[in-house]
């Protein structure tokens, strides 16, 4: 495990809402799900994203782009004066179950023919779950809206989920959630990667030999007894360079790293194992008794961890 893969625990698709339309022009659609992060892919045609907050996105046949929530965003055929204004279709969860239109055509959507007509725009879009505090720190690493070109892994991908979206088969939504894991992880790598991007340092760390090794290390075994010495050994370095290489790349020394990474975890479990004692947590994330734990947390996160299990976001979590 790596940092980037890491914070996917708390990024999974399950019965994420898909849609996929045909439409003609004029049309107008309005995403209201409140996603915490949403996929939308163009197969066919084009046609503008337009999120709150942000300037107008131009999206043409293989663009796809990442929008996070809350807030509602639209879809629209063209935008300017010249614009045919059309009432927006609202697509939320009450277009979302097979009862309703299955997973080519969803309810309210205006499907004007077969994918591949003439003058028609094919969108694909994907609603994905966030949950807990190692999906909130993914969320933090991207901007609002976010746009990857058609080509590269990213694209491969999209062509698959392009075709299990066209029909329907048993077991298609186990197959268009890890698609959507799948093409996630591929947008966000591609984007990350782009020349002129500013990636997370964490994100960049992993392309050292010295650093990523640690990291690794320390994503895969975050409750071992590390000291800088042990990480510096595993690594093949003295323990002077590696500190200082970590700390120049990451921008924290290794071990104030590891228990920010660890209070992570805690939050998490803390909200998600209700009838875990503070103690048993503790264990779990590498502390042999719950004061050091707590007053760790504390020191971390601002609240005692029987606090943070009480407040809104623990409880929201």
């Amino acid at each position: 495990m790596d940092a980037f893969g890491d914070l996917f625990r708390g990024v999974r698709a399950q019965g994420s809402l898909f849609g996929s339309s045909t439409l003609t022009a004029p049309w107008s659609l309005r995403f209201v799900d409140g996603a915490p992060l949403t996929l939308c892919t163009v197969l066919d045609g084009a046609g503008w994203l337009v999120p709150e907050g942000h300037p107008p996105e131009h999206l043409a046949a293989g663009d796809t782009v990442i929008v996070q929530g809350p807030a509602p965003f639209g879809f629209v055929d063209a935008i300017g004066p010249g614009a045919v204004r059309v009432e927006p279709v609202d697509c939320g969860a009450f277009c979302a179950t097979p009862e309703q239109g299955g997973t080519r055509h969803r309810l309210g959507w205006n499907d004007g023919g077969p994918p591949g007509a003439t003058g028609a725009t094919t969108l694909v879009v994907g609603a994905y779950p966030v949950r807990g505090e190692i999906g909130r720190r993914l969320l933090d690493a991207l901007p609002g809206v976010l746009r990857i070109d058609p080509d590269g892994t990213a694209g491969a991908v999209r062509d698959l989920l392009a075709a299990e979206v066209a029909v329907d088969a048993p077991g298609q939504q186990v197959v268009l959630d890890r698609l959507l894991d799948w093409l996630l992880v591929c947008c966000l790598r591609a984007w990350f990667d782009r020349p002129g991007g500013a990636p997370p340092a964490w994100y960049t760390a992993h392309h050292d030999p010295v650093v990523g090794h640690a990291l690794r290390l320390l994503h895969a075994e975050p409750a071992a007894p590390w000291t800088v010495a042990e990480l510096a050994c595993r690594a093949g370095v003295s323990r002077a360079t590696l500190a200082k290489r970590f700390t120049d790349l990451v921008g924290e020394p290794p071990l104030t790293y590891l228990t920010r990474w660890r209070m992570t975890l805690a939050a998490d479990l803390l909200t998600e194992r209700a009838q875990a004692t503070v103690a048993e947590v503790a264990r779990t994330v590498g502390y042999s008794d719950a004061f050091g734990f707590s007053a760790a947390f504390k020191r971390v996160r601002g609240v005692a961890p029987s606090e943070f299990r009480r407040s809104p976001v623990g409880e929201a979590t």
